[in-house]
């Protein structure tokens, strides 16, 4: 399904957009090229028809984000990975410190909108691309792992190991791109930094000795 939407929603949506308009002029004069597609089709209002559109899938995915947020450090409280207060459930079964820290990190973009609102679109899409590369690239590289400890016919994958060498080169170039342009790089400070104070932590607190044993325990040594 996430293939047919991707198809139809973003290279269909493309398609049509370039089949009416050349290339070289979509977005020559800084309008988005739906507000221009809708003039095209005679509707004074584009506009605010585009606005509300994307308010709409705006507000929508930061009510997923702050769901998703909050669960995921309720989960790493309950397993000892974050602490303990952010585990608590309210009267209506809503993790409420998880979910206000959550909001409350929605309100660093606010400020990065204030202070850098040319630049602060560039700055979040980097950092959060960083973050997907270091994600596919560990799921890739445990993959491997995986395959290599326990074989090949629970975690095969086809064309293996060349497709993971392709897909982790991939990402690589990506990483690359990133360094050649101003507003991006910062994204290969704050990514690394970020990693670094994580793992810290992680061995600080000890971390590693308990999924040492919770490994062991798994493996009924």
């Amino acid at each position: 399904n996430v293939f047919l939407r991707i198809l139809v929603f973003y290279i269909g949506a493309l398609f049509v957009i370039l089949s009416i308009y050349p290339w070289d002029q979509v977005g020559a004069n800084n309008s988005s090229p739906f507000v221009l597609l809708f003039d095209s089709l005679g509707i004074p209002a584009a506009a605010g028809i585009i606005n509300f559109v994307v308010l709409t899938a705006a507000l929508s995915s930061c009510n997923s984000g702050i769901f998703s947020t909050a669960r995921m450090m309720m989960n790493l409280s309950e397993n000892s990975e974050a602490p303990r207060r952010f585990s608590k459930i309210s009267k209506n079964g809503v993790p409420a410190l998880a979910t206000i820290l959550s909001g409350v990190a929605l309100l660093v973009g606010v400020a990065l909108n204030y202070f850098l609102p040319e630049d602060v679109f560039a700055i979040v899409t980097s950092i959060a691309t960083f973050g997907a590369v270091w994600t596919w690239a560990m799921i890739l590289i445990a993959q491997m792992r995986a395959r290599k400890v326990h074989g090949s016919a629970e975690f095969g994958v086809p064309f293996f190991p060349i497709a993971n060498y392709i897909a982790l080169a991939a990402l690589a170039g990506v990483i690359v791109l990133m360094a050649f342009d101003a507003s991006t790089r910062i994204a290969l400070v704050v990514g690394p930094l970020w990693y670094a104070i994580l793992i810290a932590v992680y061995y600080a607190r000890g971390m590693h000795k308990e999924t040492r044993q919770s490994t062991r325990q798994a493996s009924g040594e």
